[in-house]
């Protein structure tokens, strides 16, 4: 079990919300051009996770990233089945995602097309993810 809450001396000490703001990057000059928060820094790390393979980094956490590329080039059906729980599984580790919704999964020609919708604490948004089967 996790403690929740405590006190030291007396004092309550009370949970407070970090602020999700992080540097803007800009992938096409490859330069850090400001700073963003909420939903379009929710937007920016979804699109990190889904750049990363997890375990493959030391850099990262095991809980950062996702497994796609241990089901690629295995039996297209199986691939679709589990993409979607993949997906939801690396997103749902940021604390300020709720839910991976409507997620659709198809195979166009040797790429694995994934589509599904994000619902944040700030809002949704529409995501796609591509990969070479």
């Amino acid at each position: 079990m996790i403690p929740q809450g405590g006190s030291i001396a007396g004092l309550t000490l009370q949970e407070i919300e970090q602020p999700s703001l992080t540097w803007q990057l800009d992938l096409e000059r490859g330069r850090i051009t400001g700073k963003i928060d909420g939903l379009q820094a929710v937007r920016q790390a979804v699109f990190k996770m889904l750049q990363t393979d997890r375990y493959f980094h030391a850099i990262y956490s095991f809980d950062y990233g996702h497994e796609l590329a241990g089901q690629l080039g295995g039996s297209p059906l199986l691939v679709q089945s589990e993409a979607a729980r993949l997906i939801s599984e690396a997103l749902l580790q940021d604390n300020r995602i709720s839910a991976v919704d409507d997620i659709a999964v198809e195979s166009v020609g040797a790429e694995l097309v994934i589509r599904f919708t994000v619902v944040t604490q700030y809002g949704s948004f529409e995501e796609e993810m591509r990969r070479n089967v």
